[in-house]
């Protein structure tokens, strides 16, 4: 497994990445069903920060030894030794946000209507990275594991 990587001198802040992830952790995994006729809204799992001149997306980054994985008291985050995701279990989730607060990367966030933590998941399941395959600029790459 890898990880996705910004590439902040080519970001123009379109904010599709979001967009797309989203469509990805939708019911239809349509554009227009998602936003449209979905009742409850995906949340997406990237995030585009604004600190002009760069734009760029933040998003988990799936690290060998993952400080959220440590601070997290419900053991609702955990690496999956097959894969090397850092997966989140929604069911095992307290809500004590110590996850939030000790990643360095930013990437975990939280939607404050739902209460609820969210992190990338890269697109598990699905056969595309949503974020990546839907850039127009190419800002946001794939690397695999070495």
């Amino acid at each position: 497994m890898g990880r996705v990587v910004a590439k902040p001198e080519v970001c123009i802040g379109c904010r599709l990445c979001e967009i797309w992830c989203s469509v990805a952790h939708s019911r239809s995994r349509n554009i227009i069903k998602t936003f449209l006729y979905e009742e409850k809204k995906p949340f997406p799992r990237v995030t585009v920060e604004e600190k002009l001149p760069l734009t760029f997306a933040i998003q988990c980054r799936h690290c060998a030894e993952p400080d959220c994985v440590a601070a997290c008291i419900g053991g609702a985050l955990f690496k999956d030794p097959a894969s090397g995701r850092v997966v989140h279990d929604r069911e095992k989730c307290v809500g004590c946000y110590s996850c939030v607060l000790t990643c360095p990367y930013g990437s975990i966030v939280v939607d404050p209507k739902r209460r609820e933590v969210f992190k990338c998941d890269l697109c598990a399941g699905l056969d595309e990275l949503y974020c990546v395959s839907h850039c127009p600029n190419e800002a946001l790459v794939y690397v695999p594991e070495e």
